[in-house]
C-alpha cells in the first residue's frame, strides 16, 4: 500500500461499501459518478492494495440463539514458561472467543465471548477458561444492551489523502 494514494472517489467507494457491501457495481458506479468498468477497476485496486480486506454477512447473534455477550479481562501468569504463546494457542481453540486483544492497563488481554446463555457462559468460564494454567486472573464484564455500533470507520471521507 506504500505507493497507493486514495483520492475522493476511492474514499467515497470505501464509505459506500462499508455501509452496504452488497451494493452492485452498477449502483456503486452511479453513486460515485463513474461508469461501471472504472468503478470495478477501482474496487479491485482497493482490494489488491489490502485496504479492502474482505466482505462479510453481518449475522444477528440473538436471532441465532446466542444471547450472552461478555468481555473478559485476562491477566497472565507470566512466571509460567511460554505463558504468552501457550495462552494464545489455547484460546484460538475456543470458538466462543470471537475476538482477542493484547491490551494495556489493568489486564493483559481483552476477550470478546459470545454464548447461548448464562449457563453456557458459566460452563465456559469454569470448565474451560479457568483450566488454562497460564491465566492468573479473569474479570468478566457482562453486556446488557448495545447503544452504538458503527460499521463505517471514523474517517474524513470528503477529503482526499493526496
Amino acid at each position: 500500500m506504500s505507493d497507493f494514494k486514495l483520492d475522493k472517489t476511492d474514499l467515497r467507494i470505501l464509505k459506500l461499501l462499508q455501509e452496504n457491501s452488497k451494493i452492485t457495481n452498477l449502483d456503486l458506479s452511479k453513486k460515485i459518478g463513474l461508469s461501471p468498468a472504472p468503478t470495478l477497476e477501482r474496487v479491485k485496486k482497493l482490494e489488491q492494495s489490502g485496504i479492502i480486506v474482505s466482505y462479510h454477512a453481518k449475522v444477528d447473534a440473538s436471532a441465532m440463539g446466542l444471547n450472552v455477550k461478555t468481555y473478559v479481562l485476562v491477566s497472565l501468569a507470566w512466571q509460567k514458561p511460554n505463558a504468552l504463546d501457550n495462552f494464545i494457542k489455547k484460546i484460538k481453540q475456543i470458538d466462543e472467543i470471537t475476538e482477542c486483544y493484547i491490551i494495556t492497563g489493568d489486564a493483559d488481554f481483552l476477550l470478546k465471548i459470545v454464548c447461548k446463555d448464562i449457563a453456557s457462559y458459566e460452563k465456559l468460564l469454569f470448565k474451560t477458561l479457568s483450566q488454562i494454567e497460564e491465566i492468573e486472573r479473569l474479570k468478566t464484564l457482562m453486556t446488557l444492551s448495545k447503544v452504538k455500533k458503527e460499521k463505517v470507520l471514523p474517517f474524513d471521507y470528503d477529503n482526499d489523502m493526496e
